[in-house]
């Protein structure tokens, strides 16, 4: 995670911090994706990031919380932002691809058989699917939130929290 801050705080891709360090875009990928890296990769990361290693590797070891002690951190509300925005990427990829096969479903259908429009069923079950995604991503039916999970948990409890 606090690799992906550095590169966004620089305004660099995947593409361009892999040129940069000599490493591959999926070893980037996975490092930002929590997974260890070796020490090679993190020696390049630190490099180009102008850090020591053990700034970089304590920083990625430790949860990216607590005090501020020349390490880069990553706060909650930002690794919070990160995962919304991935999810985000996630739910505009999942659109565009609807909209592209079901088009050509459409132009499919049309060429076909024009007098029975039978591109209507893919439509409405994968844009089921779509809702569904839309709904889990954007909540804006907040029946089951956080405040609804709180008053569970004190009225399981018998007491506030």
């Amino acid at each position: 995670m606090i690799v992906r801050k550095l590169r966004l705080q620089r305004g660099w891709s995947q593409e361009q911090l892999a040129t940069l360090t000599g490493l591959s875009v999926r070893t980037i990928q996975r490092i930002e994706q929590r997974q260890q890296p070796g020490l090679e990769s993190l020696k390049a990361l630190a490099a180009v990031f102008e850090l020591d290693v053990t700034q970089l590797q304590e920083s990625e070891m430790k949860g990216n919380e607590g005090e501020d002690r020349g390490r880069v951190q990553v706060a909650r509300d930002e690794r919070e932002a990160m995962k919304f925005v991935e999810g985000l990427r996630g739910f505009y990829g999942h659109l565009m691809s609807y909209v592209l096969v079901i088009g050509g479903l459409f132009i499919i259908n049309y060429l076909s058989n024009p007098d029975y429009i039978w591109a209507w069923w893919p439509m409405l079950g994968w844009g089921l699917g779509l809702a569904s995604h839309a709904i889990n991503l954007f909540q804006p039916f907040k029946l089951f939130g956080p405040e609804w999970e709180r008053r569970q948990v004190e009225k399981r409890l018998g007491r506030r929290l």
